[in-house]
């Protein structure tokens, strides 16, 4: 254990005085009060914004009150046309950190937030608070709060299933609809006896209580490296600097709970009860890109697609894994750029400022 200082005038949040402790934190008692010591890369993210361990240039970062929470939302670009980007487990809003500035280029509006429980978004401590109709309505009160008349949702994981069902359950109007390797629910229950229930049992391991939370945080949260790096195809996407934002990410107090009751309360009735809703077709455009070396979803949880979506493309990528929009990035934003303006979605403005792609891994 060692002794650090923060600079009182920049820790909004943090204590001044912080100890850092090999294990990600323990409660200890300084100066007659408790105090939690989080890992000093933590501290310092902490008092510095939710946006500080994963800048991009031309980034702004707001807080947006939506479905009596907040949200840590980065955006880009303006207008009343809005790209809604939703992360997966274990990312945050950085996951989007190469389509953000194409989509702002082609007109959008992009917002890609933290999903509840993620970063500098609101972490409500109860397992129900994560269901899925909770969700759905963060992605509602989002798409209002933004004030745009047009909506594109697109998801990746986690993000791509809530997408699915928003789409299915047309809370609002939306324009189209992009997701990148997760199988339409309908889908995925045919498939899921197959092989895929052995890629799926982490899903199971993530039921129990608190020891999910204790492996993914054991040494110095690892396993959160681990899931990109291990399952990657291309690791040179995935550097330090960039596991580091995941991992400084997940070491936020309650963050690790929060991202694991997503997988509880899907289990615990919610996609009994949207199964139970049925699974109408989704009228809107829809753009599908899959990632062919995905280690946790089969290519076969693809097939049959087309029988629940009237308008779909889908387009495998060869050699890339389930981090598609990470991995191949030049690839995934030449196909949604094609796709967006074959759609007509949407016009660029006239005298519309352009804002500069950057591919490189950061």
């Amino acid at each position: 254990m060692r002794l650090c200082r923060l600079d009182p005038r920049t820790a909004d949040d943090c204590r001044c005085l912080v100890l850092q402790w090999d294990e990600p934190r323990r409660a200890t008692r300084w100066g007659g009060s408790i105090m939690t010591a989080l890992p000093l890369h933590v501290a310092v993210m902490r008092s510095k914004g939710p946006w500080y361990a994963g800048e991009i240039a031309g980034a702004r970062h707001r807080t947006e009150r939506a479905n009596g929470l907040e949200f840590h939302v980065a955006e880009m670009g303006a207008g009343d046309h809005l790209a809604l980007c939703l992360h997966g487990f274990p990312e945050c809003w950085y996951s989007w950190r190469y389509q953000l500035p194409l989509l702002a280029n082609l007109g959008f509006r992009t917002w890609a937030p933290d999903m509840r429980g993620y970063g500098g978004s609101s972490r409500p401590p109860e397992v129900e608070a994560y269901s899925i109709e909770q969700l759905l309505g963060d992605v509602a009160a989002l798409i209002d709060a933004s004030g745009c008349k047009h909506t594109v949702l697109i998801g990746h994981d986690w993000g791509a299933l809530v997408a699915w069902y928003f789409a299915m359950r047309r809370l609002r109007p939306l324009d189209a609809l992009v997701i990148f390797n997760v199988p339409h629910p309908a889908v995925m229950e045919r498939a899921i006896w197959g092989k895929q229930l052995l890629r799926s049992w982490y899903v199971i391991l993530f039921q129990l209580p608190w020891l999910p939370e204790w492996v993914l945080a054991s040494a110095d949260y690892w396993l959160i490296k681990a899931s990109f790096l291990r399952t990657c195809r291309n690791p040179a996407r995935f550097p330090e600097e960039v596991l580091n934002v995941y991992r400084d990410y997940a070491a936020i107090p309650g963050a690790l709970t929060a991202m694991v009751n997503y997988y509880r309360a899907l289990l615990r009735g919610g996609a009994q009860r949207q199964r139970a809703l049925g699974y109408p077709t989704i009228d809107v455009p829809t753009l599908m890109i899959w990632g062919e070396e995905d280690d946790a979803l089969g290519k076969e949880t693809t097939y049959g697609t087309e029988r629940f979506v009237q308008d779909l493309q889908l387009r495998y990528l060869a050699g890339v894994s389930h981090w598609v929009q990470q991995e191949d990035p030049e690839e995934v934003n030449a196909i949604l750029e094609s796709w967006l303006r074959q759609k007509g979605l949407p016009r660029m403005e006239k005298g519309r400022g352009q804002v500069p792609f950057d591919t490189r891994a950061r």
